[in-house]
């Protein structure tokens, strides 16, 4: 979301939002002067309300609630978007107080146009409300674009959020990325939305988990718990997803419901009680087996709710998927083939140098293998 602050220095009302790489900042307006600090931070605090509230819609798509019917989440999702095109009207009438009452809307996003509305009206300084009514134009566009799949200009800020869904558009930009690049390049975390990356990300990893087991001789599913034995990995998340995927699972699937899971524990939500029933008695059977006890205590024990971050689970899912495909480069690098660096001389006799043109040529083997791989089963995107 975008934030706004008050510079009260320079008497201007300043937007800031992320872009991957760091933060940007505009200047909206300049700030009547004769105003207290305390009216013009309501005005900053109405509108960040209202970016939250714009680009909940975008992580909270209608489509990924499943049903659309009356009073269905995803139908309530639907109204909310719909909202949209009120925005502008409730920041030009909002509701003003009324015999010592003020009409608040069930809506989050035309409540917080309203109060956007009832600072500009307390304010009464008609250059400010120009101005505010083409900045949040400016910020419903970009999650309009976002939707798209068009994460350019301020819409880029999509790359730090977590979305329930995934645009194939972005999943198609992510895919073309990781061709260039199956390790993973940096533009993965500054152009492309996180849950859409994971996606293409999950299917590079499957087929670098492929590669490798056909190298190793490991079943695909454990390649990257093995490689946790050369280098210390967090392995549970890409072990968990190429379970998944082994099991059917598409890429998409996989890992949209991983993060729509982890979204739900954020909003304080306990998605899936009976499956937390069956982790609690599995680490009781655990904790009873290791202590020998026949009721263990489990008072100082914690249980994870999710696997992933939950205050950037997108994110924390793409970083540990492209771990997993290093993870597998690892692993493969151990039964490569060295007759191919036979110009090296003997690998116990390399020096510094020759050892990092043997790595450089080792990924590079394993890239080119995992893009043929990738390309066998490029269905798996669709």
């Amino acid at each position: 979301m975008t934030c706004y602050s008050v510079d009260p220095a320079r008497g201007e009302l300043i937007a800031t939002w992320g872009t991957g790489e760091g933060d940007l900042a505009t200047r909206i307006a300049a700030l009547p002067a004769t105003t207290g600090s305390s009216a013009l931070l309501a005005l900053a605090r109405a509108l960040a309300l209202l970016s939250d509230a714009a680009w909940r819609t975008y992580t909270h798509p209608a489509g990924a609630a499943g049903s659309l019917e009356p009073n269905t989440e995803g139908w309530r999702r639907e109204e909310e978007r719909k909202h949209f095109a009120e925005v502008v009207d409730a920041i030009t009438n909002p509701h003003l107080p009324s015999g010592g009452a003020v009409m608040v809307s069930y809506s989050r996003l035309l409540e917080s146009a309203n109060r956007v509305g009832r600072a500009l009206h307390h304010l009464d300084t008609p250059d400010l409300t120009a101005a505010v009514l083409a900045e949040a134009t400016v910020e419903l566009a970009a999650v309009e674009n976002a939707e798209l799949g068009d994460l350019s200009g301020r819409a880029q800020q999509a790359v730090l959020l977590s979305r329930e869904d995934a645009s194939p558009v972005q999943v198609a930009a992510a895919d073309r990325l990781l061709q260039d690049d199956p390790f993973g390049p940096a533009e993965l975390f500054s152009a492309v939305d996180p849950t859409a990356a994971a996606v293409a990300a999950a299917h590079w990893l499957a087929a670098a988990a492929e590669v490798t087991a056909e190298a190793s001789g490991y079943e695909a599913t454990q390649v990257v718990l093995e490689a946790d034995n050369i280098e210390s990995l967090p392995h549970e998340t890409p072990t968990l997803v190429l379970g998944l995927l082994g099991d059917g699972a598409t890429p998409h699937d996989a890992v949209t419901g991983l993060v729509r899971h982890a979204m739900h524990v954020t909003d304080g939500l306990l998605p899936d009680p009976a499956a937390l029933r069956e982790q609690l008695d599995d680490l009781e059977e655990t904790v009873a087996e290791y202590t020998g006890e026949d009721d263990p205590d489990l008072d100082d024990i914690a249980l994870r709710l999710t696997p992933l971050d939950p205050k950037r689970p997108a994110r924390d899912l793409l970083e540990d998927l492209l771990t997993g495909i290093h993870a597998c480069w690892l692993l493969h690098s151990e039964y490569d083939d060295l007759d191919t660096d036979e110009d090296l001389g003997d690998a116990e006799d390399w020096d510094d140098e020759q050892a990092e043109e043997h790595q450089r040529r080792s990924r590079e083997r394993f890239a080119q293998l995992v893009r043929e791989a990738a390309a066998q089963h490029r269905d798996r995107l669709v």
